[in-house]
């Protein structure tokens, strides 16, 4: 069966890369941004002209409900089988917490927690009838630790975790695979917020001496992918750092 992967946050950096390796992999690909539609229209040319799939793009915000619902509609409609979700999109904010307002906290937890909910709600149900699937969810290793000043990002990505190993428990019997990619530092436009001088200092923590870059990250979805007994599993991408 033709294998069609979902995933948010596609337009750049880790997305666009999961979306890169996908379509090499031959997966037709639903592909979803915030903001940069023309962006991912002009990737998905590129995809059809070098690897002869199909790709569906949508933006949109992947905090509503009502925008997801309205992909998977039209997606249905379609006869489209999402049998992969890649739940890449995220935000994050850099702060005290006491300086967050409430809509920011609320934001940063929809985005990067809520739609998981969203797009397992909309796309798992045929998944189950079918009895196959994948999902994959782009997490940090602060859900783990903890980050100062990243307190509520650190929070939804720890929900992200918990999510994930539930999920997959649930799932199971129905043969979905639910994993977790935990990133470390990853060399994207997330890290622009940071001065060269504190991004060096924070390279220099890690054994490796680098930041991750964001083929890595899709290198390591392309293997979760594959596998055939691995789930609810949060796999470790930061270099050594934890």
């Amino acid at each position: 069966m033709k294998k069609t992967a979902l995933i948010t946050g596609a337009s750049r950096g880790i997305g666009k890369s999961i979306a890169d390796t996908l379509a090499k992999e031959g997966y037709d690909l639903v592909l979803i941004c915030q903001n940069n539609l023309s962006l991912l229209e002009k990737n998905a040319l590129s995809y059809k002209d070098n690897f002869g799939i199909c790709s569906y793009c949508y933006k949109g915000d992947i905090s509503d409900f009502s925008f997801l619902s309205q992909v998977e509609k039209e997606l249905t409609s379609q006869g489209v089988f999402v049998n992969t979700i890649i739940n890449n999109a995220g935000i994050s904010h850099v702060g005290l917490l006491n300086d967050m307002s409430i809509e920011q906290w609320q934001k940063i937890i929809n985005v990067n927690l809520s739609s998981l909910f969203y797009t397992s709600k909309l796309f798992t149900p045929e998944m189950i009838r079918k009895k196959e699937g994948h999902i994959v969810n782009i997490t940090s290793m602060w859900g783990q630790r903890g980050a100062s000043c990243e307190v509520c990002y650190s929070a939804s990505k720890g929900g992200v975790d918990a999510f994930t190993k539930a999920l997959a428990k649930e799932l199971a019997p129905s043969n979905i695979y639910v994993n977790a990619i935990s990133c470390g530092v990853v060399n994207t436009d997330m890290m622009n917020v940071f001065s060269e001088e504190d991004k060096e200092a924070l390279a220099e923590e890690i054994p490796f001496g680098r930041f991750c870059e964001p083929e890595e990250v899709a290198l390591a979805v392309k293997n979760l992918l594959s596998n055939t007994y691995m789930t609810g599993q949060i796999i470790g991408l930061d270099g050594g750092y934890f």
